[in-house]
């Protein structure tokens, strides 16, 4: 895996506030309210979530790194593969009912949602993998140094343009600041499930 600078990358939505930290982290403060989702359930369409994005070809895998130490309800962050504004899959970490929650959004028109808790992730720092092989998208996550978990296998034609990077959002709240500390891209992942 290569490093992608913070600079490699143009932002869907401009966040509130963005820092380049001296140790080379990218703090990220989303607009009170900024979300990611369409329809299903809630009745409503937000497309309004900052999401630094670069190309993410067939063939490629990328990984997000943030410290989990936020506790707001909803509050999330993680990795944001986008193709257009009706075709989307969100994928990290998000505070649901009082405990942080690995889990993915994927969008086809309208908008699904898996989670599973995850509370001992809590004030960790937080990786996100997200690999486009073939027709796939593969997400998986980890806290750094741990094993690797699957969270999602959804479909993505080969043939579409996506682009993919951290995004971060705050449905209910003002004020939530992410610490990204690390971006990279690489090879796609071998294969779905990992040799014994």
């Amino acid at each position: 895996m290569r490093s992608i600078e913070w600079s490699g990358g143009e932002w869907h939505r401009r966040p509130v506030r963005v820092t380049e930290e001296p140790d080379g982290a990218l703090s990220v403060e989303p607009g009170h309210g900024s979300d990611l989702w369409r329809h299903t359930s809630y009745g409503f369409v937000h497309d309004d979530a900052p999401a630094l994005l670069a190309p993410f070809p067939t063939g490629t895998a990328m990984e997000v790194d943030f410290r989990l130490d936020w506790t707001g309800q909803f509050d999330q962050a993680g990795v944001l593969v986008r193709v257009d504004d009706r075709n989307w899959v969100k994928a990290g970490v998000e505070v649901s009912d009082g405990q942080p929650q690995v889990g993915a959004v994927v969008t086809r028109e309208v908008s699904d949602w898996s989670v599973a808790p995850v509370p001992d992730w809590a004030g960790r720092n937080v990786c996100v993998r997200v690999s486009r092989a073939g027709d796939a998208l593969t997400v998986r996550a980890r806290v750094v140094g741990e094993p690797w978990r699957l969270v999602r296998l959804a479909p993505l034609a080969p043939d579409v343009v996506a682009t993919a990077g951290p995004y971060c959002c705050s449905p209910s709240r003002g004020g939530l600041v992410v610490r990204f500390t690390g971006w990279r891209q690489g090879s796609a992942d071998e294969a779905l499930h990992p040799a014994d």
